[in-house]
């Protein structure tokens, strides 16, 4: 059976590993030069910033065939990945399969109207070629979503995807929209060199920090699912020892989230709560509209901006 897997990011790697491992004929379609996807800092493909570390520990973040050398700090960072992904692609012979500088540009059913009868992918060169099974891995964080704002802004705009380092937030009025980790992390960034940092929420989320009781967040998470409590246990838990660290949103000057905790992905950020009780951070409300310097919020209050983040 042949089969081919679109990018050669963490995802595509491991679909690669064990699709070899039972006999498949696979081929990696990645546009990039090399293997590491999204952790690939520098590089077109990539999508990290300088201080990136993971979110999730090592013992989580690793694959069950390869752990992660015993060096590494808890929350690896991003040249640590890419290095470990590297390890990952040579340990298991993947490089071979990738053809690089490809990009897939459309892929249908080899017979119109079925999805059992192969598929015909063509690739930027203008190729076309027919393979039993196509796996999708290239990564839903891969191309910005920029939104669409009324108005004109006057100041510097940059989406998420593209910050790398917070130097061009030095001494600055920065409006960081969009609360989740990225959002987060950018907003604690600006926060340290910029004349003033606000943070644009549409709605609350629950902030959990790094670690809890001295270990990392998810792997006392993981202690609490290998106990077998019910939810409502696990999630009385949780609440009780983020109320006694950090604080809940409410307490911190948070928005409180409309959805209960472990109910959806919380925002791992030890720092934000910090910076917003120092009011280095000012939770502020959605983007109503933009006007040349200054943005609108939906509350109808104003902000002066110099630098405006899409997260």
């Amino acid at each position: 059976m042949r089969v081919a897997v679109v990018g050669a990011g963490a995802a595509g790697l491991a679909s690669a590993r064990h699709l070899l491992a039972v006999g498949m004929d696979v081929e990696l379609l990645e546009r990039g030069g090399e293997v590491g996807g999204v952790w690939n800092y520098g590089r077109p493909q990539g999508r990290v910033y300088r201080s990136t570390h993971t979110i999730s520990s090592k013992p989580l973040t690793q694959f069950p065939d390869l752990p992660m050398p015993d060096a590494y700090p808890d929350y690896p960072h991003h040249r640590q990945v890419l290095e470990y992904l590297r390890r990952y692609a040579e340990r298991f012979g993947l490089t071979e399969h990738v053809r690089f500088a490809t990009t897939v540009v459309a892929l249908e059913p080899e017979e119109r109207g079925r999805s059992d009868t192969g598929w015909v992918v063509e690739t930027d060169d203008g190729a076309r070629a027919r393979y039993d099974a196509v796996v999708i891995a290239n990564g839903h964080n891969h191309e910005p979503r920029r939104p669409d704002w009324p108005g004109e802004f006057d100041g510097t705009f940059i989406h998420s995807a593209d910050y790398r380092t917070p130097d061009l937030f030095a001494d600055r009025r920065v409006l960081v929209v969009g609360a989740g980790n990225s959002g987060c992390d950018i907003a604690v960034e600006a926060a340290a060199v910029a004349r003033a940092t606000a943070l644009s929420m549409r709605r609350g989320y629950h902030y959990v920090p790094k670690y809890l009781l001295g270990r990392p967040v998810d792997q006392v998470s993981e202690w609490t699912l290998d106990l077998r409590l019910p939810l409502p246990i696990r999630r009385w838990i949780a609440r009780q020892a983020v109320r006694l660290g950090p604080g809940l949103p409410s307490r911190v000057g948070l928005p409180e989230p409309d959805h209960a905790l472990l109910e959806s992905h919380p925002i791992v950020n030890t720092l934000l709560p910090y910076y917003v009780r120092h009011g280095r951070i000012r939770p502020v409300a959605d983007v109503a509209r933009l006007e040349g310097d200054r943005v609108r919020l939906v509350d109808d209050s104003i902000e002066p901006v110099d630098v405006l983040v899409a997260a």
